[in-house]
């Protein structure tokens, strides 16, 4: 009589310290479930791991018994990366150790973290990583594609804040890598996604980030295309210290928004001004504001960082249906302009949304072959995410974000930012890597030849010579 894999994984694993969760155990259903809720995947075991020892065994265990291997972090990917049907999932999530330096200006995370806990820890002594818009998101993934967020235009991306890491391989090996060790997994790890291992923690550099003016300015939706085509021309020359993504959207149905305006839907910039100086942030945001008709909203004010980047959790809770579709941007031409309109100003649901990221100022300050993440020439980062509480929407949601991305992708670089992809195949990976690919290729190909780590946005191994 068979066993199940669970059952083999607890005969097995008789060193490993966490906690293995197989289906009819109590807790399996919320132990496989992510973020998007579109995402119902149900594996033969969860292994929740509490050192890099246990992930070492777990990746053994995977391999011996040759069963597919998900890497779960914070879980928030829309493809639902972190979960797979009939395999197992490495779960990081008890690995939540953060020690901040505050004289080396340094903090130490561990992989199962999210930003909201390491932006309170550093925040204590006027401190944050530059690290996404959501603070539910996890630090592994969002770090290993790379890292977008309010923070990009003075500071870079999350990956150029990014001194050291500790990884587990395919062979169970644990390595560390920096700009001296393993110099080869530093470079690739730093946008190749989770194609190389697994890793434990991180070491980021701080930056001096405490209180921000940030906050929306809303217009009518009807105004998007007046005021994409000032925003197109406004935010490359702006100062670094401003960042502002532009977004299509509705006004959320609560505080801190005024009543009236609630659910209209609307354009707007989402604005992040380092510093509490609200005459400089005014002056640097008005080239803009004057160049468009007064807003409906304009809500930029100080606070505290963290509440800058944890503004959109209570908006998008674990649980919605997701559906997203992603490109870089090098030019945003009229034509362009209006294929926007019609689809922005159109969501299917108040919480779906276009969102226009910047991807200039320090983040064009490092070469594309420097690290993995290659796109470094280009203006922007577009997300399409389709988002409805409703299961029924799920659908809909789905059709509006490929149409919208369908009618803008001939105006795009070509690839995009993996950490805002579906599962869209093969070429949009090689595409997304554009010159780099190679590199990692052959990077894969001495670190997992055998593909372990393909539950992801995957780079393939170079074919043996």
């Amino acid at each position: 009589m068979s066993i199940t894999t669970a059952e083999a994984a607890r005969q097995e694993l008789t060193e490993f310290k966490g906690q293995l969760i197989g289906p009819g155990d109590s807790g399996y259903d919320e132990a496989r479930t992510v973020y998007n809720a579109m995402i119902d995947r149900r594996p033969a075991l969860v292994a929740r791991c509490t050192s890099a020892e246990d992930v070492s065994r777990v990746i053994g265990f995977a391999r011996d018994h040759g069963l597919p291997l998900a890497v779960r972090g914070g879980g928030h990917h829309g493809a639902g990366l972190g979960v797979c049907d009939d395999g197992v999932v490495l779960d990081l999530s008890p690995l939540k150790d953060i020690e901040v330096d505050p004289g080396a200006r340094t903090v130490g995370v561990g992989g199962g973290c999210v930003w909201g806990e390491v932006d309170r820890a550093t925040h204590e002594y006027g401190l944050a990583v530059p690290a996404g818009i959501i603070s539910t998101t996890g630090v592994a993934g969002l770090t290993l594609g790379g890292g977008i967020g309010h923070l990009s235009r003075k500071y870079g991306l999350t990956v150029d804040n990014l001194l050291a890491a500790d990884l587990v391989l395919a062979s169970g090996e644990r390595v560390r890598v920096s700009d001296t060790e393993n110099t080869d997994l530093y470079w690739a790890i730093r946008g190749g996604g989770g194609n190389f291992g697994v890793v434990t923690s991180f070491l980021f550099r701080l930056r001096e980030v405490s209180t921000v003016v940030a906050g929306p300015t809303f217009w009518p939706a009807e105004l998007g295309a007046e005021v994409l085509t000032a925003y197109r021309d406004f935010i490359p020359e702006a100062p670094r210290d401003l960042n502002g993504f532009f977004l299509f959207g509705s006004v959320p149905p609560g505080p801190p928004f005024p009543e009236e305006i609630h659910l209209r839907k609307v354009c707007g910039v989402v604005w992040c001004r380092v510093g509490d100086d609200t005459e400089a942030a005014a002056a640097e945001m008005a080239p803009l504001l004057d160049a468009v008709p007064e807003p409906l909203l304009h809500g930029a004010a100080p606070m505290p960082f963290p509440a800058l980047q944890s503004a959109f959790d209570g908006i998008y809770p674990p649980g919605d249906q997701w559906y997203w579709r992603a490109d870089f941007v090098d030019e945003i031409p009229d034509e362009a302009v209006t294929s926007h309109l019609g689809y922005g100003a159109k969501p299917p649901t108040w919480k779906s949304t276009m969102h226009l990221y910047p991807i200039d100022g320090a983040v064009h300050d490092i070469a594309p072959a420097d690290t993995a993440w290659s796109y470094r020439n280009a203006r922007w980062a577009t997300v399409y995410a389709g988002v409805d509480s409703d299961p029924a929407g799920a659908e809909r949601v789905k059709r509006w974000s490929v149409d919208y991305s369908d009618a803008l992708h001939p105006y795009s670089a070509g690839g995009a930012y993996v950490n805002m992809m579906m599962d869209e195949g093969q070429e949009r990976v090689r595409a997304s890597y554009r010159d780099n690919y190679a590199r990692l290729a052959r990077i894969k190909a001495d670190r997992d030849p055998d593909n372990l780590f393909r539950l992801n946005q995957n780079i393939q191994p170079a074919p043996r010579t």
